[in-house]
């Protein structure tokens, strides 16, 4: 605690109450008593007449470690039915140039996959790839991945770890934080090497999006964060490249639950935004949450997904998983629909760095128009219906 109460000092006159705006001081036994609210403005210290308030230095964990002990950048690769996730491939992307920039290797770990999958993440920039096929890791419990990832990372001691910010990596990697103890960012949108430090800047929005925070851990190993997936661009894949697959030992783990069956949803819309290569989105513009079913006949007839804005799913017309922006997924498709949407730019941040972006409106100011390849100015129920038909006509579906 970085401000504290002198209690053979303090005479009770509570006059310091009135001046923290956290109501972090409270009386207790006719003394004033500094609690884990206080926020260490200072605002209290000249209000007491007593000078009973005072700074103190934080002190320095008794337990740290050597910090530069800790050598090495890793990634966590995911695996769904013994593939790799996508996200890996991106994590190994950003992990090849923050390894480069403080002269390290670059490893990544798979649980459940085939070895072929680890030769991928080798083609893909891994030096090394610490593996492990036990069938205990074929479908995702938090706890085994948990146990395996710790013992790996207190053997190791990297000194950058990274995951998705996935269902999976969100539910296990907390735990893993915690047992190592150390700290987490979650949800990063950025990541760069402090060139003075060499701490890991863990960039990531906060309050709704409406700030962006950078994060540090400088006091402890290994610097933890997951990362959004689809706002890191992926590396570059060369089938030459050489690295080395180390088979881990996976005995002693314990898991007080069992995973019966893994049911995937088959509800309407529903295809994973953040690996859909094609997607249409639909927002306020469409006045009316019918207008999806338009949006998603167009998707499908593209293969793609469905997306939405803020605006739409706030209104209910469509459930948040489809919600494309800073507050929803952020995603980088090859073709980027938008229709009906005007642009704002918690949405242009999930979905600026598109290859292609298709924007239909009916305001020609719209800030959509300033990031969009092709804008389209007019009635989106009149153009979308002549998009769906002349792409029927091209797949020969009408005559």
């Amino acid at each position: 605690m970085p401000v504290i109460v002198n209690p053979e000092k303090c005479k009770g006159c509570e006059e310091c109450l009135s001046s923290c705006p956290f109501d972090a001081i409270v009386m207790k036994e006719g003394k004033a008593l500094i609690n884990e609210y206080c926020q260490a403005c200072m605002a209290c210290i000249s209000m007491c007449p007593e000078g009973a308030i005072i700074e103190v230095e934080k002190e320095a964990p008794t337990d740290l470690e050597d910090i530069h002990s800790y050598k090495g950048v890793w990634i966590f690769a995911e695996q769904r039915g013994g593939k790799v996730a996508p996200v890996a491939y991106e994590l190994l992307g950003v992990g090849r140039r923050l390894a480069d920039d403080i002269e390290t290797d670059l490893s990544a770990v798979l649980f459940g996959a085939h070895q072929t999958e680890a030769q991928e993440l080798i083609c893909w920039g891994a030096d090394k790839v610490y593996h492990s096929s036990d069938p205990i890791f074929e479908h995702f419990h938090d706890e085994p991945y948990a146990q395996m990832l710790t013992s790996l990372i207190m053997e190791h001691r990297p000194e950058i770890v990274l995951t998705g910010a996935t269902p999976i990596g969100r539910s296990f990697f907390p735990r893993v934080a915690a047992r190592v103890r150390t700290g987490l960012t979650a949800d990063c949108t950025s990541l760069v090497i402090d060139k003075e430090t060499k701490n890991l800047l863990q960039i990531r929005p906060a309050f709704g999006g409406n700030i962006m925070a950078t994060i540090l851990c400088p006091n402890y190993r290994p610097q933890m964060a997951t990362v959004r997936p689809r706002v890191m661009k992926r590396g570059r894949y060369d089938e030459t490249n050489k690295g080395d697959i180390i088979h881990i030992k996976s005995e002693g783990l314990q898991s007080r639950t069992k995973v019966l069956q893994t049911v995937k949803d088959t509800s309407e819309f529903m295809i994973n935004l953040q690996e859909a290569d094609i997607i249409v989105s639909g927002g306020r513009g469409l006045g009316d949450p019918k207008g999806f079913k338009l949006i998603a006949e167009l998707a499908e007839l593209l293969g793609g997904a469905v997306g939405s804005s803020r605006a739409a799913v706030d209104s209910g017309w469509i459930p948040y998983r489809h919600q494309v922006g800073q507050t929803g997924k952020t995603v980088c498709p090859k073709v980027y629909v938008a229709c009906g949407i005007s642009g704002a730019v918690q949405h242009l941040v999930g979905m600026q760095s598109s290859d292609i972006i298709i924007a239909i409106n009916k305001n020609p100011e719209a800030p959509i128009f300033n990031v969009a390849t092709y804008g389209l100015v007019g009635d989106l129920y009149e153009i979308v219906p002549l998009l769906i038909k002349k792409i029927k006509q091209a797949k020969g579906l009408l005559s």
